[in-house]
């Protein structure tokens, strides 16, 4: 499973020029899941992204995590982050899980970061999304949850 995590001071999603989720400061979370994802890369994700010190404290240095600022999250669905770009000139997303799964993970990814506590608004899976987002920073993050332990 893979996040794109970026510390907003705002960001908001629309769905046919209809905006369905809009946060504060926060995160913006671009989400994609990839054949053999479990419910444990969203644990161990979640857990990550929560407790990251990410935000500035009173002298300006990153030692503040979601938890500590109150921060709000905004979940998107992004099918193309499992694509692959080594081959070609298009992409492949033979890695990319199929739509039922990928939507039920995210889904409980969703349901995760709310059991934290944290104020989560999220996209359409599956729809055309317009995302705007005011990148605080910028402070930008790429996870993999394969990578975490």
């Amino acid at each position: 499973m893979l996040c794109v995590i970026q510390r907003v001071s705002s960001s908001s999603v629309s769905v046919e020029g209809k905006l369905i989720g809009e946060i504060g400061e926060g995160l913006n979370i671009l989400l994609g899941v990839k054949k053999g994802d479990t419910a444990n890369d969203i644990k161990k994700l979640v857990n990550k992204i929560v407790n990251l010190r990410i935000f500035k404290d009173e002298n300006n240095k990153m030692n503040l995590s979601l938890f500590d600022i109150e921060g709000e999250a905004l979940i998107i669905s992004q099918f193309t982050l499992a694509g692959n770009l080594k081959k070609g000139r298009r992409p492949s997303f033979e890695e990319s899980e199929s739509p039922e799964i990928a939507k039920n993970l995210y889904e409980e990814f969703i349901t995760q970061m709310s059991d934290y506590g944290i104020k989560t608004q999220s996209g359409e899976f599956g729809a055309m999304m317009d995302v705007t987002i005011h990148n605080d920073g910028p402070v930008t993050f790429i996870l993999d949850s394969k990578e975490l332990s």
